[in-house]
């Protein structure tokens, strides 16, 4: 079986230098907040491009935490519309929605899965104070659009950068486009821990300070409370292994591209829509770190059980949208067509930094032998 992603044979690869930061850790008897969270918010900021990265708990409380801060600085208040992606993961929709603002979803540019700027001009009012592009898959969203929309309309910008360490346009990498920018070190990310994880860049000070008091239970000083906070905290082992983990990220990035490159120019079936980078001429110049490799099939559930007959394991990303979800009843009789057939064909082949260019061809052989 060709696994859609490996993670222990992942991290058996750095085994000795993840076990050397961990006994670090244990060793110096300090495990939040030290000197390894400090270590590895420089490390990442400065890959970033960024001036400050603030380690939360995870991706969510990321999004969650910033849109927080905005509030705490009067720069949102409950009602405020927050416009997103239709077609995202439910993460990106609850972060607006615990913070007592209104997701206004925008369907995608169908060939890129991001942010469709020119739906995003139409879906503003009064009350738009922020856009919250998703870099879905990989693939930085139209941010230079985006950005000319924002400013001509003073909204605010938060990257979800949960799926695109690295990604860029023109060298700017995502986490130092927005005003701020959530990343998730989930274990199946391209940066990856070895538990939850996340993080927050930003080149605003006042906000940098805001949210680490936010995530201290709204403490700068012990017992001293300017905020009503959360515990939202990266700690010490966590942050030691991302630090390992990032030395890595370029060159397994790049393995990734190298498989990628394989799928695109051996996939030759007509039943299977490849996914497209630079579908909008301004992002010529993006580069994609493919988080997933996404295809299409309107025979999408034939097509895996064939995939999987073949001995190659797929996932579906994501096979229900938001506003069709339960948990959001008030979105349930809003209609997204292109969102919605999204969904119904999306396919994840197998992609990461251990997947030998042999198995990829298994699965370009696999694909191409499918027959509607």
């Amino acid at each position: 079986m060709i696994n859609f992603l490996d993670l222990k044979q992942i991290n058996s690869n750095s085994r000795a230098e993840l076990i050397e930061a961990c006994t670090r850790v244990i060793d110096s008897g300090w495990y939040i907040a030290g000197s390894e969270l400090a270590r590895f918010e420089g490390e990442f900021a400065a890959y970033c491009g960024s001036k400050h990265c603030i380690g939360v708990a995870n991706g969510l409380d990321a999004l969650i935490l910033t849109l927080r801060a905005w509030k705490e600085l009067s720069k949102l208040k409950d009602g405020d519309e927050v416009i997103v992606p239709s077609n995202t993961y439910i993460a990106s929709i609850l972060a607006i929605t615990e913070n007592n603002l209104v997701p206004i979803l925008v369907e995608p540019n169908e060939a890129s899965y991001n942010l469709c700027p020119e739906k995003v001009k139409r879906a503003i009012t009064s009350k738009t104070r922020a856009i919250l592009p998703v870099h879905l898959y990989g693939q930085l969203a139209d941010m230079p659009a985006l950005l000319d929309i924002a400013k001509q309309h003073n909204l605010l910008v938060l990257e979800d950068c949960a799926q695109a360490h690295g990604a860029s346009i023109d060298g700017r990498k995502a986490g130092n486009w927005g005003d701020a920018a959530g990343f998730s070190f989930y274990p199946g990310k391209n940066l990856g821990a070895l538990g939850d994880a996340g993080a927050i860049t930003t080149n605003d000070d006042e906000l940098a300070q805001t949210l680490r008091a936010l995530r201290n239970y709204g403490s700068h000083e012990k017992y001293k409370n300017l905020y009503q906070g959360v515990n939202s905290r990266l700690d010490e082992i966590q942050a030691a292994m991302l630090s390992v983990k990032l030395k890595y990220l370029d060159e397994q990035t790049s393995h990734r591209r190298r498989i990628a490159e394989l799928y695109i120019k051996g996939i030759k079936n007509p039943a299977v829509i490849l996914p497209l980078v630079s579908a909008d001429s301004p992002l010529s110049l993006t580069t994609h770190v493919w988080h997933l490799f996404v295809i299409r099939s309107e025979q999408r559930d034939a097509l895996q059980q064939h995939l999987l007959s073949k001995g190659v394991q797929t996932l579906i990303h994501y096979p229900i949208p938001p506003h069709q979800q339960q948990a959001y009843p008030q979105l349930n009789a809003m209609h997204f067509p292109i969102t919605e057939k999204i969904h119904q064909e999306v396919l994840s082949l197998p992609m990461g930094p251990t997947l030998t260019l042999d198995e990829a061809a298994q699965v370009v052989e696999a694909c191409n032998s499918f027959s509607s």
